[in-house]
C-alpha cells in the first residue's frame, strides 16, 4: 500500500512549465500539463470504447481550444486503474478556452459519458474536479 501511496503522490501535482518552441516560423510559448484520476474497473472498457472512437465535435472543440498532443495513459497500479493526461497548450488565454470549453453542448455531453467512468483522487475529490493536476519535473526538447 506505501507504494501505492507514493506512486500516486508523485502524481498529483500541478505541470505548467512553459517553454519556448520554433516551428519555422516563430517562436510560441507551449504550456505543458499532466494530470491523473482513477478508473472505475467496471467501467474500464466503457472507457476505453469512447475512447476509441472520440467524438469528432469533442476533437474539434480540443483543437479550438489551443490544446496539442492529448493523450491519456492507462496504467494498473496495486490492483487499481489510473488514467494520466498529458496535453500541450499553445493559446494565450488558457481561461478563456477552457471556459469556452466547459460551456460547448457537444464536450458537456462527452463528460457525462466518461466522468462516470473515473474515480477521482481525494485531492480532486476535495476541489469539486475529476482530475489532479501534477507537476513536472523533466522534460527534454
Amino acid at each position: 500500500m506505501l507504494g501505492l501511496k507514493r506512486s500516486v503522490a508523485a502524481c498529483i501535482l500541478m505541470l505548467s512549465l512553459t517553454c519556448a518552441c520554433n516551428d519555422g516560423k516563430a517562436s510560441r510559448e507551449v504550456k505543458r500539463f499532466a494530470s491523473v484520476t482513477g478508473v472505475k474497473p467496471e467501467k474500464l472498457q466503457a472507457y476505453k470504447k469512447l475512447h476509441a472512437a472520440a467524438w469528432p465535435g469533442v476533437l474539434k472543440r480540443i483543437r479550438a481550444s489551443n490544446i496539442q498532443n492529448y493523450s491519456i495513459y492507462l496504467k494498473r497500479i496495486e490492483g487499481k486503474y489510473y488514467l494520466f493526461s498529458y496535453f500541450e497548450y499553445v493559446g494565450d488565454n488558457l481561461d478563456r478556452d477552457m471556459r469556452k470549453m466547459a460551456a460547448d453542448t457537444v464536450t458537456q455531453r462527452w463528460w457525462k459519458e466518461t466522468d462516470p467512468c473515473q474515480q477521482p483522487l481525494p485531492d480532486a475529490t476535495e476541489k469539486r474536479k475529476i482530475w489532479s493536476d501534477m507537476e513536472e519535473v523533466f522534460h527534454t526538447n
